[in-house]
């Protein structure tokens, strides 16, 4: 008598085998971040790139990204008031030392960087034919603290000009709006606000990324007493590597970050967001924190409370240096153009 087999049965032991490894990825546990962009600009587009496409994940982080509302029409908005108590902050190296020095806010230092030497454009009213002109009249930045400030102290410091007496500098006039307004003779025109007046045939009247000045720049900012404990160094190393995954296809994949920009920057306009793209590919590719833009703000002009502290307190190279090291950057960027 031939023996019965029961194929339903084992149909079903199949099915169940193979979606065990499914339903084990599925119960993966992961770690709560959460994650603010203290601004949209092009330098934290990485970021965004690994949190759209699920890279936090893949490295066990389950990460809560908060972005400025209203900055840019046609944008996704993903939050309201500023996020409490974040683990990490996005943004530039700069403010985060006025911060400290103004005793406002955590004491962070900066763990890597994507922009290592000042970039953005200096903008000036139609008519304007170069820098020189600007001597005696209105720059325009978003405030003292900022990294425009530190560029018009760049500035001063390249054309010998003692910023308040051979030119005015005025806040809360970064946006191309403002110079449209006259709030302002020129401004210090950050990616998109560069793309937007050269669409409108406003002068350029200077690339700062000619200047080769270094400054820190945007990078990924950790308070000191959060860093210190090494279950948070580690999650500060994943979110490191998926950022830097994030970079690589930045560079590699230009379509791929034009739609990155389209949903969380509004970018809509082609030559808007080509032309930002291409000043994006100015960014640091290694991401090592800028030790001689922190130390220049020592010696540009800053507030004497700076004095207080070394260059050395607001900064920490040895996340960057053992990714390096370990051979994960370079396997990263080995298909990168």
């Amino acid at each position: 008598m031939r023996k019965r087999t029961h194929l339903p049965a084992i149909l079903i032991l199949l099915v169940a085998l193979s979606a065990a490894p499914r339903m084990a990825q599925a119960r993966q546990t992961l770690t709560p971040l959460k994650v603010e962009l203290v601004t949209r600009a092009v330098s934290k587009t990485p970021v965004l790139i690994a949190y759209d496409k699920g890279i936090y994940k893949k490295y066990g982080l389950d990460v809560k990204l908060w972005l400025p509302p209203g900055e840019f029409p046609d944008a996704i908005e993903m939050g309201g008031k500023p996020m409490d108590s974040p683990d990490i902050s996005v943004d530039g190296g700069v403010p985060m030392v006025s911060a400290i020095l103004a005793n406002r806010g955590p004491k962070r230092l900066q763990i890597a960087t994507t922009d290592c030497e000042i970039r953005f454009s200096i903008v000036g009213q139609k008519g304007m034919k170069n820098l020189e002109e600007l001597k005696g009249k209105r720059l325009g930045i978003s405030n003292d603290g900022a990294m425009t400030g530190f560029i018009y102290r760049a500035l001063g410091k390249r054309m010998g000009w003692v910023p308040g007496k051979d030119f005015i500098v005025v806040e809360r006039a970064q946006r191309f709006d403002d110079l449209k307004a006259g709030k302002a003779d020129a401004f210090v025109a950050d990616d998109r606000y560069m793309a937007l007046a050269k669409a409108e045939g406003y002068p350029v009247l200077a690339d700062t990324s000619t200047w080769k000045q270094p400054i820190a720049g945007n990078g990924v900012r950790v308070e000191w007493n959060w860093i210190k404990d090494p279950r948070n160094r580690d999650i500060a190393m994943r979110f490191l590597k998926a950022t830097f995954e994030g970079m690589a296809i930045y560079y590699n994949n230009r379509e791929e970050t034009l739609r990155v920009l389209a949903k969380y920057h509004g970018m809509t306009d082609r030559k808007v967001s080509n032309a930002v793209y291409e000043e994006g590919l100015k960014m640091s590719r290694e991401m090592f924190p800028c030790v001689q833009g922190f130390k220049d703000m020592f010696t540009i002009g800053y507030p004497a409370e700076i004095q207080k502290y070394k260059p050395s307190d607001f900064y920490d190279e040895s996340f960057v240096t053992e990714l390096k090291k370990s051979g994960f950057i370079d396997n990263v960027y080995k298909t990168v153009k």
